[in-house]
Order: structure tokens, then C-alpha cells, then sequence
């Protein structure tokens, strides 16, 4: 009998196991059984990365909540983009502008990091913490607080020149350009995705093997663009200069971000730069930047599993502006506009362009939480209406009288939109000593209400002034 209880533990569904491929079946002892089952129990994340993300077009003030939310990061990240985004910190009334560095190295218990999915112009990192630190004592030891990830692509300085050349080109032969930063971010992309680029790996390994492929990158651009002017022997002495001061930093992006992830608890804040109307495949296409700056570019610009993202907070100014060319429905060219270019400083921190400015486009915002799935908002920049008797907020579209239902793709039919208006009264007084909700002028309570209650999204902080502390915390 016992014979036969053996026999039976042998079969599978009845049957004899039959072996797959050659391979031999694998009994396994009856001991093991019991074990399986933790196996096939998801593991929850011991650590989780809270984001910080543009919903407009940029400028919303990304920097400042990023750097109230550093205050007691672990890890500050950036995963995408390059030195064409520009963000503003100030503390102890010093301000601080940032383009590669995370805004939460003025954190020094913090280590700041740079992800794979950030393209890297080395002078300008460097001329970036030099400018910064003589400003002020935030960014004293940056060097041994930044990690690099290998994986990181290099922009050139040639990248940067073909930048200004495709912008002519673009003017000369359609009249128009794309209003590109020209720090040769989409050039540099562009050789990632053509798999001829080079990487920070490259650079820090065997500078012969890296001239090679220098030289070879350089001669496909002179002959695309035979006007090019590149000094391939200057820069690649610079290159190798730079070479050592960014070897300590450098190391292997995705072990990092395990490590951190699966670790001791942490904090981890990522960066986004840019912002969702501007990303690659969900902006307002062609006149976008050319990296993932929704919340995919967190997972691919890192390493970072999708079921590691945790909080995703939402930065939206309190109206709305955007630089350079392309289609702004809800645009004020009037008194309003000039107003709040001039209440709001609204000039481009990477370019010093001024920015167009106009109302608040909820019909944006909300497509922009379609993508990102906002936790929360931070509305930045409220005191900046504080003069205005009656406010209006876009609630939406309409194209030959007839609603759209959602944003349009084609920039042709976002250019002909007519915006349905909200107005709100205004509070005309100043929000800038509020420190809690109830402390904001009852009106501006209404604006806050109105926005939440659009989007089905709770606003966490409100902006009312320029330092950290200015960012009221709602609840």
C-alpha cells in the first residue's frame, strides 16, 4: 500500500511527468512544498520614489517644491533631460539657478544623483557649480554628495553648434523655428537614439578607445553640416580633463537605485524636468523637448520599476505661461498678459526669454493628470494674482463651435481652439504671509476649491512667495 501512495506521488494530473527538451524531470522533494508559497507572494516595495512633475509647459517652480521636499530626502534624483531645463532655489535669500544639478543638492545630508535618462553637457556642469558656489555656501562639497549614472549619453560641444544650425535652417526654409534652448539636447538625443552616441562609461574607461569614437561622432555631423565648426582636439582635452573630476562621481545608475529601493528606508525624491505639454510623445509635438518628461521617464530614466513610484505630485502655476513658439490657447496679449510677465518675472531661467503668459488652462492640466496620475497638486505662484479684481480659468474647448472631448494631438487644431472661461472674483489683497489655508483670503480658498473640485485632484501646497517657506501646506 505504502508502494502505491509513492507511485501516485510520482504522477502529475494521473500522468507520468514527461520530460521537455531532453531535460530531465525535476522531482522535487516534498520538503519544498512548503516553501513555494512565499516565492508566489508579491513582495511590496521597501522603498518607494516620491516624483515632482511639470503640468504645463514648464517654469511652474518645480526647484522650490523640490527643495522643500529634499529638506529631509535621503536622495535626490534627475532622470531626464538636460541643461535645457532651469529651475530656481532660494534659501537664506540666496538664489540658487540649477539646469543638470538636482535641486536637492543644496541638501548636504542628501546624496543627489543623475540618472541615465539625463544627457550631459560637462562644461556646463561644471561652469553650473562654480556659478552657484559663488553665490553662496548651499553647494559647498557637491562634488562628493553627486552620483553619475554610467549609462548617462554626453552632450558635445558640436551637438550644441548642429542645435544652432538646425534652428536656422528651420527659420529659412518653413519661416519658423521650434524655439529650441540650443544647448544641443535634441542633437544629443538624436545620436542616442541613432546608438552612435557616447556615454559617461565611455568617458571614464579607456580615453583612447573613447577618441576613436569621438572623432568617428564628430565626422558624421561635419558631414551632415560641412559649415560645422568643431576643434575636435581642444575638446577632447577638455574631455579628458574633465575625465577625472567625474570619475569619483560615476557609478552603476541601476545597482544604485536597487540598493536604495531594497535598503534601509529612505526617502527618494526624483526631479522631472521640463514638463508634461513638452514631453516627446504627450506634448504639444513638434514644438516639445526630446525626452520623457511624464512619469514613464522616471522608470526608464532610472531604473526604477513602475511599481516603485509611489506619491506623484503635480506643479502647476496658478496661471499659466510657456517660452519660445507654439499654440497657447488661453494666451492674454493684453494688459492681463503683460501683467502677470511682469508681477511673475517671467523670464526663462536657461535663455532669459521672456515668457508668454496667460489663464490658468485646466483643460491642460487635466489632460496632464491623464498621464501622470497626479497624488497631488502644488500651485505655485498664487500671490502673483493677489492685484486682480476678476480671474478666469479655461474649462473648455471648443473648435467650429463644437466641444472637444479631450486635448487634440494636432497642433493645427490646437491653434484654432476657443476657450470657454470660468470667472472668479478675485481677493485683491496679499496672500504673502498666509501659512495655512484658513490664513488665505477666502476668495483665494475659492480659487484652490475650484481647481481641486475641475480636477478631482487635491491641491497640497499653495505658493505665495519666493522661499521655501512661502510654500503653504494645505493639509
Amino acid at each position: 500500500m505504502a508502494s502505491d501512495k509513492s507511485s501516485m506521488a510520482n504522477l502529475v494530473n494521473g500522468r507520468e511527468p514527461v520530460p521537455l527538451n531532453g531535460e530531465p524531470v525535476l522531482k522535487r522533494p516534498r520538503e519544498s512544498v512548503a516553501q513555494e508559497p512565499s516565492l508566489r507572494v508579491p513582495k511590496e516595495p521597501l522603498n518607494k520614489v516620491t516624483v515632482v512633475l511639470g503640468a504645463q509647459w514648464g517654469d511652474e517652480g518645480k526647484g522650490k517644491v523640490v527643495d522643500l521636499l529634499a529638506m529631509d530626502a535621503h536622495i535626490v534624483c534627475r532622470c531626464q533631460g538636460g541643461n535645457n531645463a532651469g529651475h530656481t532655489v532660494v534659501v537664506d535669500s540666496v538664489e540658487y539657478d540649477f539646469h543638470l544639478l538636482p535641486s536637492g543638492v543644496l541638501n548636504k545630508n542628501a546624496t543627489s544623483f543623475i540618472g541615465n535618462g539625463v544627457v550631459i553637457h560637462l562644461p556646463g556642469l561644471f561652469d553650473e557649480a562654480h556659478k552657484n558656489l559663488q553665490k553662496g555656501k548651499g553647494l559647498q562639497g557637491w562634488e562628493k554628495r553627486l552620483k553619475i549614472s554610467d549609462r548617462a549619453h554626453i552632450v558635445f560641444n558640436f551637438h550644441q553648434a548642429v542645435d544652432v544650425i538646425q534652428e536656422q535652417q528651420r527659420q529659412q526654409q518653413e519661416g519658423k523655428i521650434l524655439g529650441t534652448t540650443k544647448k544641443g539636447i535634441g542633437p544629443a538625443y538624436s545620436s542616442k537614439a541613432a546608438r552612435n552616441g557616447l556615454r559617461v562609461c565611455d568617458l571614464v574607461s579607456d580615453f583612447k578607445v573613447f577618441e576613436g569614437k569621438f572623432r568617428m561622432l564628430a565626422k558624421h555631423f561635419l558631414t551632415m553640416y560641412p559649415n560645422l565648426n568643431v576643434d575636435m582636439d581642444s575638446e577632447l582635452q577638455q574631455l579628458k580633463e574633465y575625465a577625472e573630476r567625474l570619475r569619483p562621481m560615476v557609478t552603476d545608475g541601476v545597482y544604485f537605485m536597487h540598493k536604495a529601493l531594497n535598503g534601509p528606508s529612505k526617502k527618494i525624491l526624483v526631479e522631472g524636468a521640463n514638463a508634461a505639454l513638452l514631453d516627446i510623445d504627450f506634448g504639444t509635438y513638434p514644438f516639445v523637448t526630446s525626452s520623457n518628461c511624464t512619469v514613464g521617464g522616471v522608470c526608464t530614466g532610472l531604473g526604477v520599476p513602475p511599481s516603485y513610484v509611489g506619491r506623484v505630485y503635480g506643479v502647476v502655476k496658478a496661471y499659466t505661461t510657456r517660452v519660445g513658439v507654439g499654440a497657447f490657447p488661453t494666451e492674454q496679449l493684453n494688459e492681463t498678459g503683460n501683467l502677470l510677465q511682469s508681477r511673475g518675472r517671467e523670464f526663462g531661467v536657461t535663455t532669459g526669454r521672456k515668457r508668454r503668459c496667460g489663464w490658468l488652462d485646466l483643460i491642460l492640466v487635466r489632460y496632464a493628470h491623464m498621464v501622470n496620475g497626479f497624488s497631488a497638486i502644488a500651485l505655485t505662484k498664487l500671490d502673483i494674482l493677489d492685484t486682480l479684481p476678476k480671474i478666469q480659468v479655461g474649462v473648455a474647448y471648443k473648435v467650429d463651435g463644437k466641444p472637444l472631448l479631450s486635448f487634440p494631438a494636432n497642433m493645427d487644431v490646437l491653434t484654432r481652439v476657443c476657450v470657454d472661461y470660468e470667472t472668479l472674483p478675485g481677493w485683491d489683497c496679499s496672500t504673502e504671509d498666509a501659512r495655512s489655508f484658513e490664513e488665505l483670503p477666502l476668495n483665494a480658498q475659492k480659487y484652490i476649491r475650484f481647481i481641486e473640485d475641475f480636477l478631482q485632484v487635491p491641491v497640497k501646497w499653495a505658493g505665495v512667495g519666493k522661499s521655501r517657506e512661502s510654500m503653504v501646506k494645505l493639509f
